[in-house]
């Protein structure tokens, strides 16, 4: 079980080290096990077994001990013919991004903040992220709008040292940008 780094660790503030590609086996090991933790933390069993475990939808290296670029992404989207978004992404880079934004009504959350940071985080609401799929073995381009957008860009975040939060308007926190969307 990987142990999840808190935000008052100094080293959630680091830009993070690209990785050498082709993965090495240990990097490839480290994004698996990265994506088996997600998924436990998903598990209303596992969770019911170990009451300190939060559930999440996406975790990024730097979480659990490792300042490289690597990080995964997985939860079901409800649609039919593609039920389930996950990523096992290394060396992402957003490269396009839209003008338009959006944020999540409710606010964000994350595996290594355990503090309420209300307010709304503001995100591009297309973007497009090339990287290198670990689990496909291959270069690959992903185009997000919405809610996917909005977890790429959270889980790139911390691989450049900044944290959800940080997002957020500190005079007013609620501040509606105009065209905005809500999710």
């Amino acid at each position: 079980m990987l142990k999840i780094v808190k935000d008052n660790n100094p080293t959630l503030r680091e830009r993070c080290a690209e990785v050498p590609l082709p993965l090495s086996e240990e990097h490839q090991r480290l994004i698996d096990e990265m994506l088996d933790e997600l998924l436990l933390s998903q598990d209303p069993e596992y969770r019911k077994k170990h009451p300190s475990v939060r559930e999440g939808v996406g975790l990024a290296a730097p979480q659990v001990g490792h300042n490289i670029r690597m990080l995964v992404i997985s939860y079901p989207t409800g649609d039919e013919k593609n039920p389930l978004v996950q990523h096992q992404l290394v060396n992402p880079k957003i490269v396009v991004n839209s003008v338009k934004k959006c944020y999540l009504s409710n606010g964000e959350g994350c595996l290594s903040v355990d503090q309420e940071h209300p307010g709304y985080v503001y995100r591009d609401f297309k973007i497009v992220v090339q990287a290198y799929d670990a689990k496909a073995k291959e270069k690959v381009s992903i185009t997000a709008r919405g809610y996917d957008a909005i977890v790429l860009q959270h889980e790139i975040d911390h691989l450049n040292g900044v944290l959800f939060y940080d997002r957020i308007d500190k005079v007013d926190p609620f501040k509606k940008i105009p065209g905005s969307v809500e999710i």
